[in-house]
C-alpha cells in the first residue's frame, strides 16, 4: 500500500479539526446584553432624568448671569430672586461655592432647578420647573468613631500630622487642654490618645470632625484626662470635665492667644530693645504674626481701648475687684469701652505698635492694681459639676475612660 504523503496527511487533519469547530450548535452562544445605566439620585431628583451642570462660583460671577449663560430670562431671573430671597438670597452666592444645573433633556435644554452648597453638607435648592419653591436641605451624613494616640516630638500639630490626623483635631484638642497645660512648655515625649466621631457623606466622603468624646494627655508624666459632658448654656460650646468631675475651664486662659511663643517673660531687670536701657518689664511678651487674633484671657469690662506712644495700640479688661489684664501692641483694636467680653472673645490683632521691635502682644496682668507675673498666680477655677448629674456622668465617662486605657501610648 501506498503512503500518504505529509502534506496530504496535514490537510485532512486541518479539515478535521475545522469540522469539530463548527458542530457548535449556534444556540448555545449568548448574546451579552447592555448593562442597564446606574440610577443616581442626588438633592432629591433622580439626575438620570436631566441635563447636569456642576461648576463652582468663580470671581465676577452672579446667579443672574449664570442663569443667563444657561438660557434663562432675565425677566424670569428677577420673578426667582423676589419668589426666594427671604429664605435665600441669591445675590449672595460666593466665590468657590459649589453648584448644579439640571436641565430638561428634550429640544429646548431648560432650566430645571439649581442647587447651591453652601456647604460640603448643606445646600439650597431653588427648583422652578412648573412653579417656584425652595427647599434647603443636607446630605446624608454618617458618623464614625475613631480611636487614636501619638507621641509628641516638637508640637502636637506636627504629632497629629505624623499620625495622618487632621490639623482641625490639633486645634481642638488645644482648646480643650488650653486651660490646664501650657502648650507654650509641651514636652518631647508628651503621649495623647483621643476618641473622637467624624462626618461622612454618603457614608464615604470625609465632611469633617464632628466631636472629641474624650481624651488623655501625659504632661511632665501626669495624666490630663477629659471627657465631654454637655454644653456651654451661652455659647453652645461643649463642656469637658476630668475624672472627678472637675470642670477643665478655668477662670482664666493659659495664654491670651494660639500657638505662638514667649520671646520675653515678667521681670524686675530687662535691657530694653528700643529704650537701650535697663528697666522692669511687667508684662509676658507673646511673639506671632501680625494680625494674630489676641483674646481676653477672662470674661470681663473693656475699660480701655486706646492708644499712646510707649503701649501703641492696647486694651485693658476688669474681670472683678481683684484682677485686670491689658494687652499691648496690636495691630487693631477690635474691643470699645464699656463692651462686655467673654472669655476668648477676640478683642484685637497682633502688631508692633508703640515701642516693639517686632510683632507681639505684651500680656500684662494686676491682682488688687498691682501688676504680677500671671504664671505664678493661683487662679481660681470653675466650678465641678452640679452632684445631681455626677452619677450619668460617671457611668458615661468609666466606660469611655476603659476605652482610652485600652489602647497603649505611642512612644518615641
Amino acid at each position: 500500500m501506498k503512503k500518504l504523503p505529509y502534506l496530504s496527511l496535514f490537510l485532512i487533519l486541518l479539515l478535521s479539526f475545522g469540522c469539530e469547530q463548527d458542530e457548535t450548535p449556534k444556540e448555545d452562544l449568548k448574546e451579552v446584553e447592555p448593562r442597564p445605566e446606574p440610577i443616581i439620585k442626588e438633592y432629591g431628583f433622580t439626575l438620570n432624568d436631566y441635563e447636569v451642570y456642576r461648576d463652582t462660583v468663580r470671581s465676577g460671577d452672579s446667579f443672574g448671569a449664570i442663569m443667563d449663560a444657561h438660557g434663562v430670562s432675565r425677566g424670569k431671573v428677577f420673578e426667582i430672586a423676589e419668589k426666594v430671597k427671604a429664605k435665600f438670597d441669591p445675590a449672595r452666592i460666593n466665590v468657590g461655592k459649589s453648584y448644579t444645573i439640571l436641565k430638561s433633556k428634550d429640544s429646548l435644554a431648560q432650566v430645571q432647578a439649581f442647587i447651591y452648597e453652601e456647604s460640603r453638607i448643606n445646600y439650597t435648592v431653588v427648583n422652578f420647573k412648573d412653579s417656584i419653591s425652595i427647599i434647603k436641605n443636607e446630605k446624608p451624613v454618617t458618623i464614625k468613631k475613631k480611636i487614636a494616640s501619638g507621641v509628641i516630638t516638637s508640637s502636637l500639630s506636627a504629632a497629629m500630622d505624623n499620625e495622618g490626623l487632621s490639623i482641625l483635631l490639633a486645634d481642638k484638642l488645644a482648646d480643650i487642654y488650653q486651660w490646664k497645660i501650657d502648650f507654650f512648655k509641651i514636652q518631647k515625649g508628651d503621649q495623647f490618645k483621643i476618641i473622637y466621631n467624624e462626618k461622612y457623606i454618603n457614608d464615604t466622603v470625609y465632611a469633617g470632625l464632628d466631636n472629641i468624646e474624650a481624651a488623655v494627655l501625659t504632661h511632665y508624666n501626669n495624666p490630663y484626662y477629659a471627657f465631654e459632658y454637655g454644653k456651654d448654656s451661652l455659647s453652645g460650646f461643649p463642656k469637658f470635665y476630668d475624672e472627678k468631675a472637675n470642670m477643665l475651664q478655668s477662670f482664666f486662659l493659659k495664654a491670651p492667644l494660639k500657638f505662638s511663643r514667649i520671646s520675653s517673660r515678667y521681670t524686675k531687670r530687662r535691657f530694653h530693645p528700643v529704650q537701650k536701657r535697663w528697666k522692669a518689664h511687667k508684662g509676658t511678651d507673646y511673639a506671632a504674626p501680625t494680625g494674630t487674633p489676641i483674646w481676653s484671657t477672662a470674661d470681663g469690662v473693656v475699660i480701655k481701648s486706646s492708644y499712646t506712644r510707649g503701649n501703641g495700640n492696647y486694651v485693658k479688661v476688669r474681670h472683678n475687684d481683684k484682677y485686670t489684664t491689658q494687652y499691648l501692641h496690636m495691630s487693631k483694636r477690635n474691643a470699645k469701652v464699656g463692651q462686655r467680653v467673654k472669655q476668648g472673645d477676640v478683642i484685637g490683632f497682633v502688631g508692633s505698635t508703640g515701642l516693639a521691635t517686632g510683632p507681639h502682644v505684651c500680656y500684662r496682668f494686676w491682682v488688687y492694681g498691682k501688676q504680677e507675673d500671671p504664671y505664678k498666680q493661683n487662679l481660681p477655677s470653675s466650678e465641678p459639676l452640679e452632684q445631681s448629674l455626677k452619677p450619668m456622668y460617671f457611668a458615661k465617662m468609666d466606660s469611655l475612660k476603659s476605652e482610652l486605657d485600652n489602647v497603649k501610648f505611642k512612644n518615641i
